[in-house]
């Protein structure tokens, strides 16, 4: 993975924007949300990726530019390949950086403006499973949210939407709050601990910058919901699963969120 371009600030006009959760590099459902795209949302143009992105770049430029898509933003996750992207923030600081036609891998943290509306991804995950994993091949310790991260998010002021990859602690999503209180994959304690750490670090800036709308992947469980204040969360599904894809309406902060059946007849139409 290479820079072809770097820039320090991202601006777009668009009024409708696409949203998707965890793709682990599936291709087959990359491919099948590429032909379903233009006909749920024929105007989006731009796709907002929040982690575990895990694609070839440069193989998944053909089904975007088919589906009329023009940008993709990463906002990484905690099993993407920090060996192929730590170089690059290191040697771009503070900047997007474009590793293919389409494809753009998001700083830590980072500001859009879309439509107006200020939007601030902050990327990283602490992993649960790292006993399972090997450091340096399918785990790095730069997966996890630094105070450093924290810090410079939280400095950058007010933000209209958030966009993460790990969700904030004490979610106002039931389904997250139930997952995180069983914990059916029975994972160490150790790793349960570290993962409530990364969701602090989440509410810290959260709670700082007060988005209206906050919107993360990683949990693997589809569900919304709506703190005391008024603040929506939304956790996407990954893929293959209910709710990996949203779009958000920019004008109004509103979202569509197309059922997996809705998905798989539009891609059909293709």
């Amino acid at each position: 993975m290479e820079a072809l371009d770097h820039v320090s600030a991202i601006s777009l006009a668009e009024e409708r924007v696409a949203i998707c959760g965890d793709w682990h590099g599936n291709i087959g459902w990359l491919r099948m949300l590429t032909r379903a795209l233009p006909n749920l949302a024929y105007d989006v143009k731009t796709v907002l990726q929040l982690g575990d992105w895990g694609m070839d770049p440069v193989e998944t430029d053909v089904l975007f530019a088919e589906a009329g898509i023009e940008r993709v933003f990463v906002t990484v996750g905690n099993h993407d390949r920090f060996d192929l992207i730590s170089p690059l923030f290191a040697a771009h600081p503070g900047a997007a950086v474009r590793v293919s036609e389409i494809t753009w891998v998001l700083p830590r943290p980072a500001r859009l403006n879309i439509w107006g509306r200020t939007v601030l991804s902050l990327g990283g995950a602490t992993s649960v499973d790292q006993r399972w994993r090997t450091e340096g091949r399918d785990w790095w310790p730069e997966e996890a949210i630094s105070d450093q991260h924290v810090a410079a998010a939280v400095a950058g002021g007010p933000a209209d939407v958030m966009l993460t990859h790990e969700s904030p602690a004490a979610t106002p999503v039931r389904a997250v709050r139930e997952l995180l209180g069983t914990n059916p994959n029975r994972f160490p304690t150790e790793a349960l601990e570290e993962s409530a750490k990364s969701r602090a670090r989440v509410s810290e800036v959260w709670d700082a910058v007060r988005p209206e709308l906050l919107m993360h992947g990683h949990m693997h469980t589809p569900g919304g919901g709506t703190a005391e204040d008024g603040r929506r969360v939304v956790s996407l599904g990954r893929d293959v699963q209910e709710d990996n894809l949203a779009i958000l309406d920019m004008t109004t902060l509103t979202l569509e969120t197309p059922s997996l059946n809705a998905i798989r007849n539009a891609a059909r139409r293709w």
